[in-house]
């Protein structure tokens, strides 16, 4: 199945909600249920849907004998309550208001909702290509596990229909796996092997995303820093007006871009002046060297001489994943371009375009927001030829800045755009919460690490939001802490990433909540690693524990407490399983204490049961200690069964991101 990029109208929303109730002659169901749906297990379930005014409707499922009953109101809406046994199937549903309906191949089982930004969204092949991904798509036969795929969608308000891929609910197979949530499937599947309880998946996310989009209107009502945004959406936008607002927007960039010209990318020429161009090593986010914080245009050029056996050769120029949009010419000529910073750059140089000295490679990257650049993996940054032969070309580029969007007004915001407070929990998570569900796994926060302390207010009060509408208790919310993203520093330091992992940490104190440290199985070079079978199963093993009563280990180490003596610090741990050790054998690396003068240095650690006690000559009277505090820390901290443990600190020391909103 193919996910759709694109988010609908308002327009185009009332004609989906028309559109979805004509399932079969008068009586109709909302488009949450289908063939092949999961059902929740052991509890009530609501289904509901449309008939004429005043019919009444018959509802009858085959693992029982028991007919339900109910009339349509005024409005022709009708909704109907039934207990649902332990899981088993498939089984039939059967609807008639004289007309009859049947939902076939129906699973009992256990829905979990799956949610968040990119990483959750991150599919086994399409832009994800997880590890090992054509195997896995091979063997991922599970008729047990349903697959369930919200399309993005944006709304100002709370929808009630949906806009899904498939028509609805499919088997999970070789065929519908393939982009489908990656993390989602390993989830449902280590689970699935353990219990033999069939899993419905509902995946829901949507890459890139801020987790006050998530969020109701009134799960946000104390944090006044969205009010004014809730308040203007509900001011109707034309869409000519916005579109003619964005034009004149994109036009203004171009104007105030020192590389564009009269309407031409003038640094992208062959013969283009370098002497004053500085010097950038790629792949990498420019945030995480030159150009720390910086949105906007950056023009990138390379000179390359080619072997003589590829003259008269069609190359192709690799340039991996780009944040967020490029421009990319050879020898002066346009040889392609893209948007989207999750989208591979593969560009063919016609053979007539070679010279036989020095070549030329120049590229404007436009980043809008976040991080910025050309940061895919070194191997993917290359030239090859038709005979097989591959240029490495990762190191070091020339480059200039065209434009910093802070010297231009804002980008104008349109009434879709996803990264609005409410509006995605108004159209990909509102319209479920009549659907009986068993829990929720997460994945997101990247795009709210420049606001992490702020995150430790909003990330409850999202979860608690989701429980307070859903109306089902404190259902299980389980999630993945960032992994270890960009260059590892020289030294101890600020950093937005690890304030956000202890963000999400903070999140446990909420009851029946869990979460599974990634620290360890992240990529420096690329924010979407490829190894989701860990966190799925990471993931699982927390729900098996948990959820599901097995009697196995599902946390890394957790600091119980910490006590100064002199000039050490002993930190008690609870192992989780065993006792402590190292991931490698080696000393325990990723720890830095601090005096009272608040500068860390990184210190030495050694494991003593299930303490380690912590030391640096050069704090003689430490205060405070901190374990895998950095965007991409050295950590190797685990217990007996590989689980990592978490960053930490033992301070309360004031967030870098404290006054960021």
């Amino acid at each position: 199945m193919k996910l759709k990029r694109s988010y609908l109208s308002t327009a185009a929303l009332l004609a989906l909600v028309a559109a979805s109730y004509q399932v079969n002659a008068k009586i109709t169901l909302s488009p949450v249920f289908s063939d092949h749906m999961v059902i929740q297990q052991k509890t009530h379930v609501v289904l509901w849907g449309k008939a004429d005014p005043g019919k009444t409707v018959d509802l009858q499922a085959s693992w029982g004998s028991k007919v339900f009953k109910t009339t349509s109101d005024q409005n022709g809406n009708w909704k109907i309550r039934i207990p649902t046994p332990g899981f088993g199937g498939p089984y039939q549903i059967n609807i008639s208001d004289g007309s009859p309906f049947q939902l076939s191949d129906v699973m009992l089982g256990d829905v979990w909702v799956c949610s968040g930004q990119s990483n959750m969204e991150m599919p086994l092949a399409g832009w994800g290509k997880i590890n090992n991904f054509q195997q896995e798509i091979k063997d991922a036969n599970y008729p047990k596990i349903r697959l369930l795929q919200v399309n993005h969608t944006a709304s100002s308000t709370p929808l009630e229909s949906l806009n899904l891929a498939n028509g609805g609910w499919t088997v999970c197979s070789p065929e519908n796996i393939p982009e489908f949530s990656s993390t989602a499937y390993f989830f449902a599947r280590e689970v699935y092997e353990k219990t033999g309880i069939p899993i419905g998946l509902i995946h829901t996310s949507w890459g890139g995303t801020i987790a006050e989009a998530w969020t109701s209107a009134s799960g946000l009502k104390s944090f006044q820093e969205f009010a004014e945004a809730i308040e203007k959406q509900k001011k109707v936008q034309n869409k000519a007006d916005y579109e003619k607002q964005l034009q004149d927007w994109e036009q203004m960039v171009l104007d105030r871009d020192e590389g564009y010209k009269s309407g031409v990318a003038h640094w992208l020429d062959a013969q283009t002046d370098e002497s004053n161009w500085r010097v950038m090593r790629l792949p990498g986010l420019w945030e995480d060297s030159a150009l720390p914080g910086f949105d906007g245009a950056v023009y990138f050029r390379k000179k390359v001489t080619l072997p003589a056996s590829w003259k008269g050769q069609e190359l192709t120029l690799h340039l991996g994943t780009i944040d967020d949009n490029d421009l990319t010419y050879f020898n002066g000529k346009k040889i392609g371009e893209t948007k989207g910073y999750n989208l591979s750059r593969n560009y063919k140089i016609p053979a007539d375009q070679l010279v036989d000295d020095e070549n030329v490679i120049s590229i404007r990257v436009f980043d809008g927001s976040g991080g910025g650049g050309i940061y895919g993996e070194p191997s993917q940054l290359s030239i090859t030829a038709a005979n097989g032969e591959i240029m490495d070309l990762s190191g070091d580029w020339q480059y200039k800045v065209g434009l910093d969007l802070k010297k231009v007004p804002a980008m104008p915001v349109s009434d879709n755009q996803p990264n609005r407070p409410t509006v995605l929990y108004n159209a990909m998570i509102h319209p479920f919460l009549n659907f009986a569900i068993k829990g929720a796994i997460w994945y997101q926060g990247e795009s709210n690490a420049d606001r992490a302390h702020q995150y430790r207010t909003l990330f409850p009060a999202m979860i608690n939001d989701w429980r307070k509408s859903w109306n089902i208790g404190d259902f299980p919310f389980y999630f993945v802490q960032l992994a270890g993203f960009m260059k590892t520093e020289p030294g101890p330091a600020a950093s937005p990433w690890a304030e956000l992992r202890d963000a999400q940490k903070d999140a446990l104190k909420l009851n029946n909540t869990g979460m599974a440290v990634a620290i360890d199985i992240g990529n420096p070079a690329d924010i979407h690693p490829k190894n989701k079978q860990e966190v799925g199963r990471r993931l699982a093993l927390i729900a098996l524990a948990k959820t599901y009563g097995k009697q196995i280990p599902y946390s890394g180490p957790e600091l119980k407490k910490y006590t100064i003596e002199k000039d050490a610090v002993k930190l008690d741990f609870n192992p989780g399983d065993g006792a402590l050790k190292t991931k490698d054998g080696a000393a325990v690396k990723g720890f830095s204490i601090a005096g009272a003068d608040q500068v860390f240095h990184w210190a030495d650690a050694r494991i003593v049961g299930n303490q380690i006690i912590v030391s640096s000559p050069s704090v003689t009277d430490p205060k405070a200690v901190r374990y895998a505090w950095a965007n991409n820390p050295e950590s190797n901290l685990t217990n007996q069964a590989g689980l990592p443990a978490s960053p930490f600190k033992t301070d309360d020391w004031a967030d870098s991101t404290t006054n960021k909103k």
